[in-house]
Parts: structure tokens; C-alpha cells; sequence
């Protein structure tokens, strides 16, 4: 597989073509600029006061060699084997780098909804924790780790049903 990108430049989409996407799709954003972030806890310091849902993305495959991305509100405790259940997935485990990068155009660190925009081929399945639409804004990496973008749980909806990538949408709190 190829050796991840050494900049957000040699990433498949890059965070400019992605707003312009935003744009194409009438989704309004507004990105903020922060130093790289690689967990929820470096997110939780270094945000401030930027309203709305935070999320964390996971990148999972299960043992049929399935891709999930499972977006869920940062502070939410998931339990794999719980989780492969009701999705009917034997053995979900993390994502390579590698597989990141061929799915997502992605680095860790950087996994997030928008990432879908590189899945041309429709191998990911998207699964979103319904409490996210309950926020008047929710927050992603726009495909690197040094900035937040914000769109309404609207306008991400209508961006992953664009890219062809409806979410299942699951109640994390029942799990």
C-alpha cells in the first residue's frame, strides 16, 4: 500500500477542494485553524468555545474485511463487541494507517465524516450516533487534524447522502 502523504497536499482531496464541495452543495461552514490534534482530550484542550456537537470518528473493519466509519459524540463510550452486533460484524477492529488512507484519504488523527468524499467506490458504511442531530451544530476535521469545520447535522446529513453515503443512525446511548 502507499506511504501516507507528508502534507495535506498530497492528500487525495484536499481541505480547499472539500470546501469547495461545501459550497457546490449550498452547505454553509466556518473553519477554525488550531494547532494538530490527535485525540479527544488534545481536541477538548485546545477548541475553546466552538458551539455544537463534538464527535469522534473511529475507522473500523470487521473480519469479511467490511469498512465502517462510526461517528459519535466525543464523550460517548463505545463497546465493540456491542456495536458488532447490531451491525451484524464478526470481530470489529481498527483501521490501518494504510487502509485509512486507501478509503478515506485520511491520516490519524484526522478521521472524520468528510472523509467520505475519497470512497468513490462506496466501501465504507457510515454509522452516526443519532444524538448528534440533536445539536445545532456539529464539528469535524475538514480531512486534517489542524483545523474544525462546522456545518448544522442538517447540511452533514445532506453532504453524505451527496457523496452517496447515508448513515445508519444508531441510538449510542441504548449500546
Amino acid at each position: 500500500m502507499a506511504s501516507p502523504p507528508s502534507s495535506e497536499y498530497d492528500l487525495p482531496t484536499s481541505p480547499e477542494a472539500l470546501f469547495r464541495r461545501l459550497d457546490e452543495l449550498g452547505i454553509v461552514h466556518e473553519t477554525k485553524h488550531h494547532p494538530p490534534v490527535y485525540t479527544v482530550e488534545q481536541a477538548k484542550a485546545l477548541r475553546g468555545e466552538i458551539a455544537g456537537a463534538h464527535i469522534k470518528n473511529l475507522f473500523l473493519r470487521d473480519k469479511k474485511k467490511r469498512m465502517w466509519l462510526v461517528v459519535a459524540l466525543e464523550d460517548r463510550p463505545i463497546d465493540l463487541k456491542r456495536l458488532a452486533g447490531v451491525l451484524a460484524a464478526r470481530g470489529l477492529s481498527f483501521g490501518s494507517a494504510e487502509r485509512l488512507m486507501t478509503y478515506l484519504g485520511v491520516t490519524p488523527g484526522s478521521v472524520t465524516p468528510f472523509g467520505i468524499v475519497n470512497d468513490r467506490d462506496g466501501q465504507v458504511a457510515v454509522v452516526l450516533d443519532r444524538e448528534v442531530l440533536a445539536y445545532p451544530f456539529v464539528n469535524c476535521h475538514p480531512l486534517v487534524n489542524s483545523m474544525t469545520t462546522t456545518v448544522t447535522p442538517k447540511d452533514l446529513l445532506h453532504f453524505l447522502e451527496s457523496e452517496e453515503h447515508s448513515p445508519r443512525l444508531l441510538d449510542f446511548a441504548d449500546l
